[in-house]
């Protein structure tokens, strides 16, 4: 059986806007084991980032706070540790690719300096030695000539290769843990296979366990041991892999899965799931659902549904009480 390497436990999250705090995660719980591959899905809104995030403690001060929960990493709460420790957590233990490399790398640094700068951080090696893993972090990602391009700055490479630039900061240090926020969307189908058969490799190689954000369900069936359904900010689903593609019990989940294209299918649209994510100043008192949801009654307008099922396979639906 494999260990739980790290454990979120009630988290709830409140965001400030126009002078008022308004909770955008609610009571997430979910854990990620040792060399496991854990898929975050859901829409743009869903809460993916913004969870991610906490658990490095990267959310803004002044807009954020933490309502309640912890964030359990080596038998240590994350939101209680003093800074100083977390600084040898970020991009050692556990490392974060960051959706859109343009705004996450600095303009005014060198690639090359900027992959380097965790390696003698956190690896303690010389200026030299650090160069020398910098080049071959690039190597491994499929960076061309990484001699030259550690001399590039980000405004001179392309989006791809940012990204895999990217990619290379936050495995340089063999993190144990390793936070995937969109890794391959800038990248062409092939790059994106080299990486997600990087990842995959890694893990074994080293026993890294990945967070694995998407909004690509085909990616998440493809890479991914257990998947974690978000939507609004809260957990709607948790299943392995295999069983929540076979047996999806939440009708957002099934929504999801009707969307994906499949060239069996004999239709001429595709079906959707009725309206948008709301706003988060018309965040439902109820089912965060509720309002797109064709079985929905008053219980779910008015109350917040719980965890029902199995360990191996949880969904929020008052169906299933």
């Amino acid at each position: 059986m494999r260990q739980t390497l790290l454990e979120i436990k009630n988290l709830s999250i409140a965001f400030k806007y126009e002078d008022r705090y308004y909770t955008v995660i609610r009571d997430v719980n979910f854990k990620l084991n040792s060399g496991e591959i854990l898929g975050l899905v859901g829409e743009s809104g869903s809460g993916k980032s913004v969870t991610s995030k906490a658990i490095l403690r990267l959310l803004p001060k002044t807009s954020s706070k933490i309502l309640d929960g912890e964030i359990i990493f080596e038998g240590r709460d994350i939101l209680k540790m003093p800074l100083k420790d977390m600084f040898n957590i970020r991009g050692n233990k556990i490392s974060m690719i960051f959706q859109e490399p343009m705004t996450s790398l600095n303009p005014v640094f060198t690639c090359g300096d900027q992959i380097m700068e965790a390696i003698i951080l956190h690896q303690r090696l010389s200026k030299k030695e650090a160069y020398q893993k910098a080049c071959n972090m690039m190597k491994l990602v499929g960076i061309p000539m990484p001699e030259q391009r550690m001399k590039n700055y980000p405004h001179e490479m392309s989006g791809g290769m940012r990204q895999r630039v990217m990619i290379a900061m936050a495995l340089a240090c063999n993190p144990s843990i390793l936070i995937a926020d969109e890794p391959t969307t800038a990248l062409d189908p092939t790059i994106q296979a080299q990486i997600t058969e990087l990842i995959q490799r890694l893990r074994v190689d080293i026993g890294m366990s990945v967070i694995y954000i998407s909004h690509d369900l085909g990616v998440i069936a493809e890479n991914c041991d257990r998947v974690v359904v978000l939507y609004l900010g809260a957990v709607m689903e948790i299943a392995d892999v295999k069983e929540l593609f076979a047996n999806p019990l939440h009708p957002y989940t099934q929504g999801l899965l009707a969307c994906v294209p499949d060239i069996d299918r004999d239709v001429e649209r595709l079906p959707c799931i009725e309206g948008n994510v709301p706003h988060l100043t018309e965040i439902p008192e109820g089912c965060p659902f509720a309002t797109r949801c064709s079985y929905a009654d008053d219980i779910c307008r008015t109350e917040f549904p719980g965890m029902y099922g199995e360990e191996s396979h949880l969904v929020r639906c008052f169906r299933y009480k």
